[in-house]
């Protein structure tokens, strides 16, 4: 399933960065950026969005009065800098509300639940999305592609996460914390095993008791993930 967005934001820096999300989720497809409601109109008339990504606070037109003009066949997600608006948000039917600075996962998330509902609303005989082949992670002000088959392992460090690869010695060190990261990296590939580690399933060369030998590094099992952990190399 190909699901058809516009974004519609007065901040050509804010469209633009989530214009790049975007381009990084298989399932999603960028038919229009605007930057006034009265063109954002026009183009989703000309272009059928299945979702608008749209900003409150516009000049003439605010986002949720455009919200209001905006056909039923649209689901919105709104984005905006103030929090006060969500409930206005979401007296409006919006199938989410993103807060800036939007991080990309939670834009993911949002994403994904516009999967589920269009899912849901279509039927589920439609081909399942392909699964990324690369995540984008912020660090030191830059946004870095990093592919998912040099990924051996993510390490958990308070309020940060290390993505250890294969490509590099020193691991990218992010800004996010574990439970981002795994809605980032696809659950077929990737495993939590520990509270501080999330594995890549074929960078397991042996697994000894309680830890896991990878390519370059050893890693522990806790006690509260080894169920979860055993089936899923069972499955």
């Amino acid at each position: 399933m190909t699901i058809k967005c516009i974004i519609v934001d007065d901040e050509p820096l804010a469209v633009e960065l989530l214009a790049s999300y975007v381009t990084k989720i298989p399932f999603m497809q960028l038919v229009g950026k605007y930057y006034n409601a009265t063109d954002a109109l026009k183009g989703v008339q000309d272009t059928a969005p299945d979702i608008v990504f749209l900003d409150i606070q516009m000049p003439e037109i605010n986002g949720l009065e455009l919200s209001r003009m905006i056909p039923e066949s649209a689901r919105v997600v709104f984005t905006t800098a103030f929090e006060q608006y969500a409930l206005d948000g979401y007296r409006v039917n919006a199938l989410d509300y993103l807060l800036k600075p939007i991080s990309y996962a939670n834009f993911l998330e949002a994403c994904n639940k516009a999967l589920q509902w269009f899912t849901m609303l279509h039927g589920s005989d439609s081909k399942p999305a392909p699964e990324p082949t690369s995540i984008f992670v912020k660090s030191e002000y830059k946004l870095l592609q990093i592919s998912l088959d040099s990924i051996t392992h993510v390490e958990g460090l308070k309020d940060y996460v290390k993505i250890h690869t294969e490509e590099s010695q020193h691991p990218v060190l992010s800004l996010m914390n574990m439970k981002a990261m795994e809605h980032m990296l696809p659950s077929s590939r990737f495993v939590r095993v520990h509270r501080s580690y999330i594995v890549n399933k074929s960078k397991i060369r042996e697994i000894e008791r309680n830890r896991l030998i990878l390519t370059s590094t050893e890693v522990p099992i806790g006690d509260s993930y080894k169920q979860a952990f055993l089936d899923f190399i069972a499955g």
